[in-house]
């Protein structure tokens, strides 16, 4: 537990599994009257919860409570249509030693989850591929990833939101359009959102 400044604390746990553990039930104590936070921010290992009165008091009950794991919560699943043309696909099936139509075919039957946002507007850090299917960052980033590249690095799946530098997997594209300022919410993909990725064409 690490005060941040006099009235935000920054909680970090072990695992993104437990981030998303944490930052779940932590909405469901202030949905139900039981704390009371202006913002609830979850990140790969760490949750923040500003404009708390008392965060002392806030540290001492999260140290004693017993957290659950993350449930599935109600929101829609957001389907996201997709073509699996990455011009990293062929490195990604090499690393899972299966056929490229294989890394589309199981990506696809994935559902994934949002865990947290950030790195651009509208980027969503997405988990649920089996450890199996984890991969490496690229060994040199690009310059330039087009806006609706679907990408994976590590753990996770993302979707690039606009064009920018980056160093992620890129297995397909998107035209969905993740961030837009005259929407409410802006962002399409929001944490604990669930996320189906749905191909073009069948695989």
């Amino acid at each position: 537990m690490l005060p941040v400044g006099s009235d935000a604390l920054l909680v970090e746990v072990a695992s993104g599994a437990q981030a998303e553990a944490l930052h779940a039930e932590l909405l469901r104590r202030r949905a139900a009257g039981l704390l009371r936070a202006a913002e609830i921010v979850p990140a790969a290992r760490t949750v923040l919860l500003d404009g708390l009165a008392e965060p002392d008091r806030v540290a001492r009950e999260l140290r004693a409570a017993r957290v659950p794991p993350a449930a599935a919560r109600g929101e829609r699943t957001v389907e996201l249509p997709v073509r699996y043309d990455g011009p990293d696909l062929a490195a990604v099936a090499a690393h899972w030693k299966v056929a490229e139509r294989e890394v589309a075919r199981v990506h696809a039957a994935t559902e994934f989850r949002v865990a947290f946002c950030g790195f651009a507007p509208g980027f969503g850090y997405l988990t649920g591929l089996p450890e199996r299917c984890h991969v490496p960052r690229r060994a040199t980033p690009r310059t330039a990833v087009p806006a609706g590249a679907v990408a994976l690095a590590g753990p996770y799946t993302g979707v690039y939101p606009r064009s920018s530098p980056g160093g992620w997997q890129l297995i397909g594209s998107t035209d969905a359009v993740l961030w837009d300022h005259t929407r409410a919410p802006a962002a399409l993909l929001a944490p604990g959102t669930r996320v189906r990725f749905v191909p073009e064409e069948p695989v």
